[in-house]
């Protein structure tokens, strides 16, 4: 590597290490847009990105914390950088995070993984199961799978699919309790309800929409637990068909208010920060083929 990369390594250790480019800038007495074009001239040397921003966080990329820790110690860097840019240049490697909500993570993230690593085996995945919606950066998440409109506009998003709804109980429930004929039905029914989702709109065969309140028997913020409660016939769920197929076709759940239907709709982003290693990028490009084969709408 060129002695003259050296001043730039200087101010990436800078930036990472006080953990912002003003701070990095004041200590060298530069302006903020000096610091931060040193960093892209680093970053388009090496290849791919160290940093990774937006409006309120900093974080190294994988690639950057590799690049951190090779050229500590400024007596080694000579002898490592250049095996370091050889291998980051050249190299599928490196931690790629996953986070996705636990329904989603189950039923079609997890069954593209054996292909995945067949084809990648050096990349380490890291999946995040949650029903949360987490901040990417703070959390160190490369990769998100978000239902529902996305507020930050530093994502970088393309679209999968999109959610809907419709109404499920276990047939051992309904033997129990009694079919329902109607929405209003519901006030004498067990209704299982996703956090504080306690409106249900029903959109008759007439197009009017109505919304019904219903009181909930149990209420959770695990769209599993929610699956796995219905299933045991404790009552009523609303819930995106496409997250039960498995539970459908073993008779476990059936439809039921098959009249109406909910006429809401949101989209199911695949969603990044705007900055990506080529470990990220594979993993990126592997789910955006593999869910325009497999569109989750279509399921």
């Amino acid at each position: 590597m060129s002695y003259l990369n050296l001043p730039l390594l200087h101010v990436f250790h800078l930036v990472a290490e006080r953990g912002s480019f003003q701070a990095a800038a004041n200590e060298l007495k530069l302006p903020r847009s000096s610091v931060s074009k040193k960093i892209r001239q680093l970053e388009e040397f090496v290849g791919q990105p160290l940093l990774q921003r937006s409006t309120r966080h900093l974080r190294l990329t994988d690639v950057g914390r590799s690049l951190l820790l090779g050229t500590g110690d400024l007596q080694s860097v000579l002898s490592n950088l250049d095996g370091l840019i050889d291998d980051m240049q050249t190299s599928l490697k490196g931690r790629v995070k996953i986070s996705t909500s636990i329904l989603m993570g189950q039923g079609y993230l997890v069954p593209m993984l054996k292909k995945f690593r067949c084809l990648y085996p050096d990349i380490e995945l890291e999946l995040n199961l949650d029903d949360r919606t987490v901040d990417l950066m703070a959390e160190k998440v490369d990769i998100a799978i978000r239902i529902g409109q996305l507020p930050d506009s530093s994502l970088i998003a393309r679209n999968i699919g999109k959610k809907s709804w419709g109404w499920f109980a276990s047939k051992g429930y309904l033997a129990e309790r009694g079919d329902l004929n109607s929405p209003y039905d519901l006030v004498d029914h067990d209704c299982l309800v996703f956090r504080s989702e306690i409106y249900w709109p029903f959109q008759g065969s007439d197009g009017n929409t109505e919304s019904i309140e219903v009181t909930p028997a149990i209420k959770t913020d695990s769209c599993r637990a929610l699956v796995d409660m219905a299933c045991e016939g404790l009552g009523v769920m609303m819930i995106d068909p496409q997250f039960i197929v498995k539970e459908l076709n073993a008779g476990q759940l059936v439809p039921v208010l098959t009249d109406w239907k909910q006429p809401e709709t949101s989209p199911i982003n695949l969603v990044c920060v705007g900055e990506r290693t080529k470990a990220v990028e594979a993993v990126w490009q592997f789910l955006l083929e593999e869910w325009s084969v497999w569109h989750l709408s279509e399921r």
